[in-house]
């Protein structure tokens, strides 16, 4: 995928890794990046298209694909978390909120842009996803499920839209330096570094990008005799 002349539309990109996105779709070339969020009024870059959408609302979706007709790269970066294990969710609100927009987000996403992609000529879709995807403890238990249920999506998702040429790829890693990691100890890649992983394997057409080096050596275990999701914290 060339982002030069592309035209992208990001999710939740009025801070943290949405507007790093955005900023460097502006600065590889991209023709027009369509900047989303739930309040327009909230983007703050210049160079960008501010639109309205909410990713857990399919109405939303419905009207920004209309608007947002000329997409060629669709980045789904929107995401919640919230701390916390399965049994401290007793009545499930935490959870239903999560898996609203980490995994029926993209899905909803997908199913609105997949023909829109397809009338651009194929295009890609980049799913931001998480070294979570296959590791999971009690300080974020329900959001590793719904990224690990976004990794299947993707799976699926890569494999469904194969045959009208658009590419997709999942990123994957640690913590980055956002609001979303705000009192969580803990190594930080910065969201520049992340960006910058992302989208040199989108341009280069991988399918998977592990963007640090933690990622990779948790990726690397699964296939092991003691994979890094069995280890205790």
């Amino acid at each position: 995928m060339e982002i030069t002349g592309a035209v992208a539309l990001v999710t939740g990109a009025n801070r943290g890794l949405g507007r790093q996105f955005a900023a460097a779709l502006l600065e590889r070339g991209a023709a027009k990046v369509y900047a989303a969020a739930r309040n327009p009024e909230s983007v703050d870059l210049p160079g960008v298209v501010p639109i309205r959408l909410d990713v857990t609302d399919p109405e939303s979706i419905r009207e920004a694909a209309e608007i947002a007709g000329d997409v060629t790269l669709l980045v789904n970066n929107a995401g919640v978390a919230a701390t916390g294990g399965f049994l401290l969710d007793a009545d499930l609100e935490s959870t239903r909120r999560q898996m609203e927009t980490n995994f029926f987000g993209p899905l909803r996403m997908a199913q609105a842009f997949a023909p829109v992609l397809a009338a651009n000529g194929g295009g890609a879709v980049l799913n931001v996803l998480s070294i979570a995807s296959w590791i999971n403890r009690p300080l974020l238990g329900v959001y590793g499920a719904t990224k690990s249920a976004a990794w299947a999506l993707t799976n699926g998702l890569r494999h469904e839209l194969r045959a009208q040429g658009t590419q997709v790829t999942a990123l994957h890693m640690g913590f980055v330096d956002t609001d979303l990691t705000r009192g969580i100890e803990g190594a930080k890649s910065t969201p520049e570094a992340i960006v910058r992983a992302a989208f040199d394997g989108l341009e280069a057409g991988l399918p998977e990008v592990l963007a640090d080096e933690l990622t990779r050596l948790v990726k690397a275990s699964i296939g092991t005799a003691a994979p890094a999701y069995l280890a205790a914290a």
